[in-house]
């Protein structure tokens, strides 16, 4: 039997990268998934469309800085599948410069905080709501080594996902008698489109990269299936004691 077999599971982020390897696995696992982000989803649509039938996966194109559109994800999920009992908040952006904090440009700070912070909140928000009505259910929120420890010239990433933490254990508390897990992941350096090509653009930055490389104790960078490996185990009845958790995936990184 597959763990997920006949579940419902939003993942936002899910192009590429962390919310891409969650999808699959889902869907792998047997669940009906709804795949959200703000860029186009028809290649990972048509790749789990293999995996499981067409009428198990759905694909909606959502800003989750936005609240009207977590409104509507979570309303199309509900009216397509009658309920969530899983959600993967994948979806964030990375700064596009490395800057102190007095030096910072104010709309890219803004902004980080306004997808990565608020548009987490939305979605846990509404999914609460939605997982109240229904007796309970699971939310995974990825987060960032960032939110763990202070990050140099990129801070309001950091403060963003510290941000994600607060809430993720704020709300672990206040739902915790309600049949409601929430819980966080906290990865450092995965090999990613945001990291390899973003801030930093390791891809480019042989330098970078073999400083992003030495930072684990692995020696590596780590893989998005990894971390979609630990997500899909916190939504799981295996990790059934386990919530407000904001656990690193870090390759001893932290050890």
């Amino acid at each position: 039997m597959k763990r997920f077999q006949n579940k419902v599971a939003i993942v936002t982020g899910a192009a590429s990268g962390i919310g891409r390897a969650t999808a699959i696995k889902f869907a792998q696992e047997g669940a009906k998934v709804v795949l959200a982000d703000i860029n186009d989803l028809s290649e990972i649509v048509s790749e789990i469309e293999k995996i499981i039938p067409p009428l198990g996966v759905r694909g909606l194109k959502v800003n989750i800085g936005e609240r009207a559109d977590v409104i509507n994800l979570i309303e199309t999920t509900v009216k397509t599948f009658g309920r969530i009992d899983y959600a993967v908040n994948c979806a964030g952006i990375a700064g596009k410069v490395s800057k102190p904090v007095h030096e910072y440009p104010e709309e890219d700070w803004l902004n980080q905080i306004q997808i990565n912070l608020i548009g987490t909140w939305y979605c846990v928000k509404f999914q609460l709501e939605q997982m109240i009505k229904q007796g309970g259910g699971n939310i995974v929120c990825v987060s960032s080594a960032a939110g763990l420890v202070g990050q140099p010239e990129n801070s309001p990433y950091a403060a963003s996902k510290h941000g994600v933490n607060g809430l993720v254990k704020s709300a672990a508390i206040e739902y915790a008698t309600k049949n409601i897990r929430i819980n966080a992941i906290c990865p450092t350096a995965i090999e990613t489109p945001m990291i390899m090509h973003g801030r930093r653009k390791l891809a480019e930055n042989p330098e970078a990269l073999q400083q992003a490389i030495n930072f684990q104790r692995m020696k590596r960078m780590g893989h998005p299936d990894e971390v979609a490996d630990v997500a899909l185990w916190l939504c799981s009845d295996q990790s059934s004691f386990i919530t407000g958790h904001c656990m690193a995936v870090d390759g001893g990184a932290f050890a």
